[in-house]
């Protein structure tokens, strides 16, 4: 009998350790799959081109199964018909995400989208660089991908102070006008995009049109406003949307005696670079910056 009673405490023990050796498997497994653990996302879908590019710049992109029909950069990104404007919560969840990437909660898409189980990160659009080094960094929570992000933060704040550095100091500030469309949409010194330009030591004709905040920040000026402030730059941001360019903009009435036409200094940007807030802030401020360079003292 003792010896029966022995062998079976040891089967115990021994079913125990099994056990035991069981659980830390699993314990293993609950929190490593391949590199990443597991509660991070292994099918992204995003909804915003600055986060499509965001998620590509910190090492998410094998994470990442479907962008929206305005997301073009990089190349390769898998784009889809998604409408971000028009979000339709089946199309999105047919690609079976466990996270999904929105810049605005249109019709109420991040409740839909939680309510089915799918986690919802909203980066909406930035009003200062800050908004986007935090994104890059909450992106790069949310994806397991915490170092790379803060490289990307590292890089962008780098490449900003070589770029300022270049800015030529200036006794009086050139001006600038900035459009957004042909009907001469702009965007004050407020404004994401403003402050792009402010670093790079000129001063915005627009911010007098909305000195009350009425147009929060994105004013529609007058052919008659813009020929009176008559800046010393013009950028146009509507060269894919508007097929703009310097020539057409010299071409409008009145426009032609602006000292930016004039002076040959009307520039044409990429649509999309001066729209987005994601990495690629670096290229459109140095594109600022350049022309501003070819500009001598008064």
């Amino acid at each position: 009998m003792n010896r029966l009673l022995a062998a079976l405490v040891a089967a115990l023990a021994l079913l125990a350790g099994c056990g035991d050796s069981g659980s830390q498997r699993a314990a293993t497994t609950s929190t490593t799959s391949g590199s990443r653990p597991v509660d991070v996302p292994d099918r992204i879908v995003s909804m915003s081109p600055t986060a499509t590019e965001m998620l590509f710049a910190i090492g998410a992109d094998d994470q990442v199964v479907a962008v929206d029909d305005q997301s073009n950069f990089p190349k390769g990104v898998p784009k889809t018909k998604l409408s971000a404007f028009e979000p339709n919560v089946e199309a999105i969840t047919e690609y079976e995400p466990d996270l999904v990437v929105i810049s605005d909660d249109t019709k109420g898409l991040k409740a839909s989208l939680t309510k089915l189980g799918v986690e919802v990160v909203v980066a909406p659009a930035a009003e200062t660089l800050d908004d986007t080094y935090q994104q890059l960094a909450t992106l790069g929570a949310k994806t397991g991908h915490r170092r790379e992000a803060a490289r990307v933060v590292s890089s962008i704040k780098a490449k900003i102070a070589e770029i300022v550095a270049k800015v030529p100091k200036r006794a009086t500030p050139l001006t600038y006008y900035h459009e957004l469309d042909t009907t001469l949409f702009s965007a004050t010194s407020k404004t994401f995009i403003g402050q792009l330009y402010s670093l790079a030591g000129l001063r915005n004709v627009a911010d007098a049109a909305d000195a009350d905040g009425q147009a929060g920040g994105y004013p529609q000026l007058s052919a008659e406003y813009l020929v009176d402030a008559d800046p010393d730059l013009v950028f146009l941001a509507d060269t894919k949307c508007c097929q703009q360019t310097p020539t057409t903009f010299a071409a409008r009435p009145g426009f032609a005696r602006l000292k930016a036409v004039r002076n040959d200094r009307v520039i044409g940007l990429d649509d999309d670079i001066a729209s987005r807030w994601g990495p690629r802030v670096t290229v459109f401020l140095e594109t600022i910056v350049k022309l501003v360079r070819t500009v001598p003292e008064r």
